[in-house]
């Protein structure tokens, strides 16, 4: 296996708290597209997006079967790539309320960041 490109963090459990509700199945799919994302120089679609409007926040697409799962993210720091949350999708456009609960997280992140 080739080292990784990237580096993935967990912030708090907001992701764990997201995968754990999920089947193991799915589980495993999250986990698959994150080290393919991990190991890849190239940061695009499918398997990532960013967001507009948002000022740095993207979103990891995972689809399995039927369902599309997204997971928040963000950068610190060149190749650190923190995740926040995620949720699965049940409607064509991301719900505002997720974009703002992501973005209320990256803040956190680094206000947290800030205090150390």
């Amino acid at each position: 296996m080739a080292d990784a490109y990237w580096e993935v963090i967990f912030y708090k459990s907001y992701f764990t708290d997201f995968v754990d509700k999920q089947s193991l199945k799915v589980a495993k799919k999250i986990y698959w597209t994150l080290d393919l994302i991990r190991q890849n120089r190239f940061f695009s679609e499918p398997y990532v997006k960013a967001l507009e409007g948002t000022d740095g926040l993207y979103e990891i697409r995972v689809i399995f079967g039927g369902d599309i799962f997204r997971i928040f993210c963000f950068f610190d720091e060149g190749k650190l790539i923190v995740l926040a949350h995620g949720f699965q999708k049940k409607s064509d456009k991301t719900p505002r309320r997720e974009v703002e609960n992501a973005l209320r997280i990256k803040d956190e992140y680094y206000a947290e960041k800030e205090e150390h």
